[in-house]
């Protein structure tokens, strides 16, 4: 059996939406022999077979790949989407998974349905569609318990860069919320073009026992697989098809609406990565793979005028309109230089709260992911400013600064000392709210305005000034960007404040912008808090 060896690109910028290409994304690549190299530690038994003071090796044959055991129940039986999910099914389980190269010979050995795929050196032909089409099915069979049935003349998604996606919006829904979302929380999310496996809902519902989807598409052969996928998986009370015509939005609030839903979490897309039929053609003759790749996609799957940028524009386009009906909008990109051109428009519209990541599969080929939101909820650092190297440039506004480090030097009572300025110094400001967690050493406020400021404190003064005297002004609620107190409770800025203690000692004081649209009082607030502590 011939086997397609050839190393991808880093970054493959005309990569197109190949069941082949995209199975290049999945960190497989590495040599069986070099895994048995890397895993010749010994393995511990569990703790009920244990012997005294001895340990048993385990032969790479019997170990799973990424050295993890495959969940032990799928979507369709007790436990596995509910809150006692089995134990090997946490998050830890799942933001692990395809960390490391899977073993073919494992998963050969798991699912006979693959061990015909492979050849004597437990290799896997990436020419051959089927293989292809087999490995995802066993993937997601070993890892996730799942079952789906795939049609030969559709796209056949690669597991390991769905599956990053739906961490990434895990991680982005957590971070910009001051309750990170937990299995106890619904959240709705509409995937947009769910394609013939409806992958994205199946690995999000059985990564998240509380999330539910929408999932759309316009090509009704494509809707009838994924039919079948969610009935085999027992998952009909959990995703809902909507089919849907190319000329009607990609975002159906709208259709949504007559079903009592008016707001969802968030939205998620493949876009159709070409612009045209020849455009399709032409960069698969500049291939450098053997023409006998394989490609099982349709071009209702892989063609859309435009390709994707436009495809995203358009989904910026009715964002615009549908503002906060929608906490989080997000896309899968294929191309830097389309994320440049999204990240562009977001910044022409004056949207300043998005995200961007990087999706890098194994060593081969990268991926991109953008969102952005209407919301006042900022991502986190890590899934907001998940793009490094040249592309910097990017990313959005900062969200994570230090406010000051410290070294004990002798004195025992430094981080006390520490954790008491920050304390006093933003109880002193007049707060919507704050909220100290002593234990966890950190702080979580809400301003309505720029309290802190030189402006506001005397304007602060002249009011109570005036009450004293019998005014009948009234004195608090919010404030506006330059200090003038108005009575709305509006929050302006959401802060958290952190103190970190090193293992040798130093003590650190950060400062995250959780809330908000004004960058400069982000960082006015950090400035105050510099000052007020430059002297410990």
């Amino acid at each position: 059996m011939g086997i397609n060896k050839r190393k991808a690109p880093e970054d493959e910028s005309d990569a197109g939406r190949s069941a082949a290409e995209e199975a290049l994304n999945s960190p497989v690549r590495e040599p069986e022999a070099k895994r048995q190299k890397h895993s010749d530690s010994p393995a511990i038994a569990p703790a009920d077979q244990q012997q005294p003071n001895a340990t048993k090796p385990t032969p790479e044959s019997d170990r799973p790949h990424n050295d993890r055991a495959a969940p032990i129940s799928g979507p369709g039986q007790a436990g596995a989407v509910t809150r006692n999910a089995p134990r090997k099914w946490t998050d830890g389980y799942f933001r692990e998974l395809y960390t490391k190269d899977p073993s073919f010979k494992y998963l050969g050995q798991k699912d006979p349905d693959f061990a015909p795929f492979l050849d004597s050196k437990n290799q896997l032909d990436f020419t051959n569609p089927a293989a292809v089409m087999q490995l995802t099915k066993t993937l997601l069979q070993v890892d996730y318990g799942l079952t789906i049935e795939l049609p030969p003349d559709r796209l056949c998604p690669p597991v390991p860069n769905r599956h990053n996606y739906i961490l990434w919006l895990t991680s982005l829904l957590s971070s910009s919320s001051y309750h990170p979302s937990s299995d106890s929380q619904p959240i709705l999310g509409l995937d947009i073009g769910t394609g013939a496996s409806a992958i994205y809902p199946l690995l999000g519902c059985v990564q998240h026992p509380s999330w539910s989807f929408i999932a759309t598409d316009i090509d009704s052969h494509s809707l009838s697989f994924a039919q079948r996928n969610i009935q085999i998986n027992n998952l009909e009370d959990r995703i809902t098809l909507l089919p849907r015509h190319p000329d009607q939005p990609l975002i159906p609030l709208d259709a949504l609406s007559g079903r009592g839903i008016q707001k969802i979490d968030f939205c998620m897309c493949n876009p159709p990565f070409y612009s045209s039929p020849s455009d399709l053609l032409s960069s698969a003759a500049k291939k450098s793979r053997p023409p006998l790749t394989a490609c099982t996609g349709a071009p209702v799957e892989m063609v859309c005028e435009g390709g994707e940028v436009a495809h995203i524009f358009r989904m910026i386009e009715e964002s615009l309109i549908l503002g906060e009906r929608v906490r989080w909008y997000t896309s899968m990109v294929g191309k830097v230089t389309s994320l440049e051109a999204v990240v562009e428009r977001l910044r022409r519209e004056k949207v300043g709260n998005y995200a961007v990541t990087e999706l890098v599969q194994g060593k081969q080929t990268k991926r991109w992911a953008v969102g952005w939101s209407f919301g006042g909820m900022r991502a986190g650092e890590e899934s907001g400013r998940g793009v490094g190297g040249i592309w910097k440039r990017l990313l959005p506004a900062v969200v994570r600064l230090e406010v000051g480090t410290w070294k004990h030097k002798g004195a025992e009572n430094k981080v006390e000392t520490v954790v008491e300025r920050v304390k006093q110094t933003v109880e002193g400001l007049e707060l919507m709210s704050w909220e100290w967690e002593g234990e966890r050493m950190r702080g979580v406020g809400r301003s309505g305005g720029n309290v802190w400021s030189r402006a506001w404190r005397r304007r602060r003064e002249r009011e109570m000034k005036e009450v004293k005297e019998g005014s009948k002004k009234k004195v608090g609620g919010g404030g506006d960007e330059d200090g003038t107190v108005t009575g709305e409770e509006e929050c302006k800025l959401g802060f958290e404040v952190v103190v970190e203690v090193a293992k040798d000692g130093e003590t650190k004081v950060l400062f995250l912008w959780r809330e908000g649209h004004d960058q400069a009082m982000f960082e006015s607030l950090v400035g105050y808090l510099q000052g007020k502590m430059k002297d410990i």
